[in-house]
């Protein structure tokens, strides 16, 4: 089998058939979205206002890519292993090291007739799979009529392999396929990857004595449009810019559906909220062509408009709004002639100075064998294992052997998460929580976590019950239990479980969702957690006075500790077969801050119990309990 694109089909939301389950999701994504939306590039009215926030947005943006701080530009190790030859080009097959072992391939196309320092082009594929008898050969040869022509007309045209479709078969689709839900909470993105190796292919293309280190073009299509994206947010050396079908809004993505049809590269983990427009923003004010087909199903029309009108504003502030353009072309997600000839006079106008036609459509020249790198693939690659190293995660520090210690660490890791992880979840309101409680047995308690959401929690008394129980226990999903004479038990059952589950067929592309948004389905489960206990104490005035323990099993663990950070009625927790790191959820870049262990001893001096688990997965909690205090007890 030869190249062919990758075409994701997706299924929007809301569908045709959906459930209740699936309708308030919808109409979270919706209104979720729009706020995003609103308030991206909303305080940005002058160019003074734009150029004070422009760094500070890069670097969050770095940092969003896993590049914050940038890594250490390591030695290249440029390796040519061949060379082809037409009338009008040499390519070059080159291999460098963007970090080392993290091998990059890749074709460097030559013109002849170059004199002097020629225009340079670094082209960024798209998704293409080029793989024959078990071989690899690298989408740059599902591309080469891109940097082919540009050779042809007098530009150095370097064009390199992603990671999942090289020669050397990285991944893309963590979150997608795998079940990789420790990717975001790494702060992990293979995005973050895509736009290293882009950054060190510009180190090596302007390192080439034919190369205008000035007149630099980007361009790419599908994936490569969007990594040309990350590429100007991160980097000044690109002067010209054509991203084609590589960027749409967050409402396309989010609630009309495109998400499902893209894998993770396309994607930072997106801790500031940000949507698509403040991306492109970034590439102002060098010259810069969106190109898009307009009958696109990943990458819609309306989005891309809404891009560009946004985009229109921050052009106009610079006073260059000469130096954006917008091409449609008509037909579906495809590399047609239409769009490649838009690019073409685009890089012409703004690097060559050539404002005149293109007639002349690009060809390929070689076949895949011909354009392939290696011979044998080199042992110490770590193409196929980047995710582990990438992104650091945080080393447990030392246990602090003081109280004023451990409250300064404390402080700074509930800051942190406060900061970096929980910080998009929309903020519990207990004026809109409007409980409402159905007598019956067990009372069921109806709320509002937020104005999309009307949840249930289950309220269980013995029948002998005294009026106020000194005590109340909050179980995260279930048994309806274990009442006692002097004791409630509130179950709680969070959005996506209980009534509120949609289908186990929509699960991923529902949690990659809530991940886009900067957040995730467990953290905003934390917050129906801490409405339906408030909603409790509002509502059965007899709870009010009750020792409050929060509960939970498995996977709900994570969920409850959360729940416990932000409540501080809380008296313990109790945790049954807890994971022992966050690395088992979604909890985006808590990771990079602390695992699960140091999380539960910011509960402390709190009583914490634990079932069912080891206590030496547990000992750095055990240990900060003699300092701050509490009771760290197994069962």
């Amino acid at each position: 089998m030869r190249a062919f694109l990758l075409l994701l089909p997706f299924v929007a939301i809301p569908g045709p058939a959906q459930s209740e389950a699936e309708r308030m999701a919808a109409d979270y994504f919706r209104a979720e979205t729009a706020r995003l939306a609103r308030r991206a590039l909303a305080d940005v009215r002058s160019l003074d206002d734009w150029k004070s926030r422009r760094e500070a947005y890069r670097a969050e943006m770095r940092e969003m890519l896993g590049l914050e701080p940038l890594p250490p530009k390591t030695d290249l190790k440029a390796t040519l292993t061949g060379r082809l030859e037409t009338g009008a080009f040499v390519v070059e097959k080159i291999h460098f090291q963007s970090l080392p072992g993290l091998y990059v391939t890749g074709s460097l196309y030559l013109p002849k007739r170059a004199s002097g320092r020629a225009p340079a082009i670094l082209y960024l594929c798209g998704h293409a799979r080029v793989f024959t008898g078990g071989v690899a050969y690298g989408n740059k040869t599902a591309y080469q009529h891109h940097p082919a022509w540009f050779a042809e007309h007098g530009y150095v045209a370097f064009i390199i392999d992603t990671l999942d479709l090289g020669e050397i078969e990285g991944e893309h689709h963590g979150t997608f396929r795998r079940g990789w839900w420790w990717w975001p909470t790494r702060g992990y993105t293979p995005a973050g990857v895509e736009t290293w190796n882009a950054v060190r292919a510009l180190d090596y293309l302007t390192s080439r004595p034919e190369v205008d280190p000035a007149r630099i073009g980007v361009t790419g299509r599908s994936g490569g449009g969007a990594y040309t994206w990350f590429l100007a947010a991160v980097d000044d050396r690109p002067s010209v810019l054509v991203p084609v079908a590589g960027i749409t809004d967050l409402t396309n993505h989010v609630v009309d559906g495109c998400i499902e049809g893209h894998c993770d590269c396309m994607y930072p983990v997106n801790t500031y909220g940000w949507d698509f427009t403040l991306l492109a923003a970034l590439a102002a004010p060098r010259p810069l062509l969106l190109a898009n087909s307009d009958a696109d199903r990943i990458f819609p029309l309306d989005g891309v408009v809404r891009v560009h009108r946004e985009l229109e504003r921050i052009y106009r502030l610079y006073d260059a709004r000469a130096k954006l353009g917008l091409f449609i072309a008509p037909g579906p997600h495809s590399d047609t002639q239409e769009l490649q000839l838009a690019s073409f006079r685009w890089m012409n106008r703004w690097l060559s100075h050539d404002d005149g036609p293109v007639a002349e459509v690009a060809e390929k020249r070689f076949t895949p064998e011909a354009l392939k790198v290696f011979g044998a693939l080199p042992a110490d690659a770590i193409n196929t294992r980047i995710h582990d190293t990438f992104v650091p995660a945080a080393a447990a520090p030392a246990v602090p052997t003081t109280h004023e210690a451990w409250e300064a660490l404390a402080a700074r890791w509930r800051r942190a998460l406060r900061e970096k992880v929980t910080n998009n979840v929309t903020a519990l309101d207990p004026e809109r929580l409007e409980p409402k409680v159905v007598p019956g047995a067990p009372r069921l308690i109806a709320f509002s976590p937020d104005p999309s959401y009307r949840l249930e929690a289950a309220l269980v008394t013995a029948a002998a019950a005294p009026a106020a129980p000194r005590s109340l226990r909050v179980r995260v999903g279930g048994p309806v239990s274990g009442a006692s004479a002097n004791s409630a038990v509130l179950v709680v059952y969070p959005r996506g479980t209980g009534a509120t589950a949609w289908p186990e067929a929509k699960d991923v592309q529902i949690r990659r969702r809530f991940l886009l948004l900067g957040r995730s389905l467990e953290l905003v489960q934390a917050l129906d957690v801490r409405a339906a206990l408030l909603a409790a104490l509002r509502s059965v005035p007899e709870l009010s006075g009750a020792r409050i323990t929060l509960e939970a099993s498995g996977p709900m663990c994570p969920v409850a500790l959360f729940a416990a950070l932000e409540e501080e009625r809380i008296a313990e927790l109790v945790l049954e077969n807890p994971p022992a790191s966050f690395a088992g959820g979604s909890f985006p870049n808590a990771l990079r801050i602390l695992d699960l262990p140091q999380a539960l001893a910011l509960v402390l001096p709190r009583a914490v119990t634990i079932r069912g688990s080891e206590r030496a997965a547990w000992e750095w909690t055990v240990q900060a309990a003699q300092v701050a205090g509490g009771t760290v007890s197994f069962k």
